[in-house]
C-alpha cells in the first residue's frame, strides 16, 4: 500500500508550534508533526475513505511502512489501523506485533499493543501464551515483560491469575520504572475483578513501593 497520499495529508496539517509541547511529553525520544489525535483521526479516516483500505484484508506492509516512518504520528496512525482489525488479528500477526513493540519503543504504543493486539491475538490463540509470551516475561527487553504483564488487562473474569501473579513475581525485583508501573496497573485493573485475591497478593509478596501504591487504588 502506497502510503504517499497520508504522508501529503499529514504534511499539509503539520504544526511545529504543538509539535514541541508533544515531543516534551514524550522526553524527545521522537520527532512530531504536531497533529493531535483527534485531527490525526480525521485524517485517516479522509485516507481510509479514498483508499478503501479499510475494506481489504489487514496489511502488515502498510504497518510497517508507517512505522518506518520518522514522525510519531505515522506509528499513532500504524495503531489506529490495527485497532480496526483487532478482531481479525490471528497468531500469524503475533511477529509483526513482537517487532513493533521492540521497534522505536515507547509506553504509548507498546500498552496499546499488548492490551489491545497482543491480548485479542492471546484471547483467541492461547497456545500463544506457553508458545510465546512466557518467554516475553523474563525477556531481556522490558517492552516485551512489560507486555506479558499487561496483555490480560482488558480480560477482567477471563484472567489466568495464576499467570498474571507468576509474571509479576517474575518481575518484581526490577528497578525500571515502567515495570514497577505495569505490575501496579495490572494489579489496580484486576482488582476491579477479584479484590480479595490482589489484596492477598500484595500483602504476601514483597512489591516495589510504586507497584504497591497503584495496585492499592481500589483497595480498602
Amino acid at each position: 500500500m502506497d502510503i504517499r497520499l497520508l504522508i501529503e495529508l499529514f504534511e499539509k496539517n503539520k504544526d511545529e508550534e504543538k509539535a514541541i509541547p508533544m515531543q516534551n511529553y514524550m522526553k524527545n525520544n521522537f520527532p512530531f508533526l504536531g497533529i493531535k489525535s483527534p485531527e490525526r483521526r480525521a485524517l485517516l479516516k479522509e485516507f481510509f475513505n479514498e483508499t478503501g483500505l479499510l475494506k481489504l484484508e489487514f496489511n502488515p506492509a502498510f504497518v510497517e511502512a508507517l512505522w518506518d516512518m520518522e514522525e510519531r504520528e505515522y506509528q499513532a496512525a500504524a495503531l489506529d489501523y490495527i485497532g480496526k482489525f483487532t478482531r481479525k488479528l490471528d497468531k500469524s500477526h503475533l511477529a509483526l506485533v513482537e517487532k513493533l513493540i521492540t521497534t522505536k519503543s515507547w509506553w504509548d504504543t507498546v500498552d496499546m499493543l499488548a492490551t489491545h493486539a497482543v491480548g485479542a491475538i492471546a484471547a483467541k490463540n492461547p497456545e500463544v501464551i506457553p508458545e510465546k509470551i512466557e518467554g516475553w516475561a523474563t525477556s531481556k527487553n522490558m517492552w516485551l515483560r512489560r507486555t506479558a504483564i499487561l496483555f490480560q488487562l482488558k480480560y477482567k473474569t477471563r484472567t489466568d491469575e495464576d499467570l498474571l501473579y507468576r509474571y509479576i513475581l517474575s518481575n518484581n525485583d526490577s528497578k525500571e520504572f515502567f515495570i514497577q508501573k505495569a505490575i501496579g496497573w495490572a494489579l489496580r485493573e484486576y482488582s476491579k475483578t477479584n479484590p480479595e485475591s490482589v489484596k492477598k497478593f500484595i500483602e504476601s509478596n514483597t512489591l516495589a513501593k510504586l507497584s504497591i501504591r497503584e495496585g492499592s487504588k481500589y483497595l480498602g
